[in-house]
């Protein structure tokens, strides 16, 4: 298998993305189709090689919301890694998708095997995962709340 030097890998030592790299498989999914359900098992995760996945979130009286659209290099899914391993949010292929699959158990087997490995996928999950996603969903609040000029004053009270 050939690592990509950017995104999830590599932001990854050489040592630990070839180990990480030992648990994955290679994976192809079709334009449309569903890769998971909000509030399912989350008992895999991938980093894309190619195309395009969408996350979703189920929004009562609105319906299904993208929330952010991931591409080559990055790392689908998180909520294996965390207690009670439940997905968060949904995903769906936007165009035909080429991954690396991994078995959350075996990956979460190897992080308590080995503090350093899984202290370097933690903080990656943290930083590259989690930390965009959180920008993300700021960045989308901001533009679904208008222009800057229709913020709250500094005082928290509304102009």
């Amino acid at each position: 298998m050939t690592a990509g030097r950017h995104g999830f890998l590599g932001a990854l030592q050489p040592g630990h993305r070839d180990r990480l790299l030992g648990f994955a498989h290679e994976v192809s999914f079709p334009a449309a189709r569903r890769v998971f359900d909000e509030g399912g098992t989350a008992d895999r995760f991938w980093i894309i090689r190619s195309g395009l996945v969408a996350l979703d979130a189920y929004e009562p009286g609105r319906g299904t919301m993208v929330v952010e659209t991931l591409g080559e290099g990055e790392l689908l899914g998180w909520s294996w890694l965390f207690e009670p391993y439940r997905w968060h949010l949904g995903a769906q292929t936007r165009s035909a998708v080429e991954a690396y699959e991994f078995d959350a158990g075996q990956v979460r087997a190897a992080i308590d095997e080995d503090p350093a490995f899984g202290l370097a996928v933690t903080r990656c999950v943290a930083a590259v995962a989690i930390g965009r996603r959180l920008r993300a969903a700021r960045t989308r609040l901001l533009d679904l709340y208008g222009p800057p000029g229709k913020a709250m004053a500094s005082g928290g009270e509304a102009p």
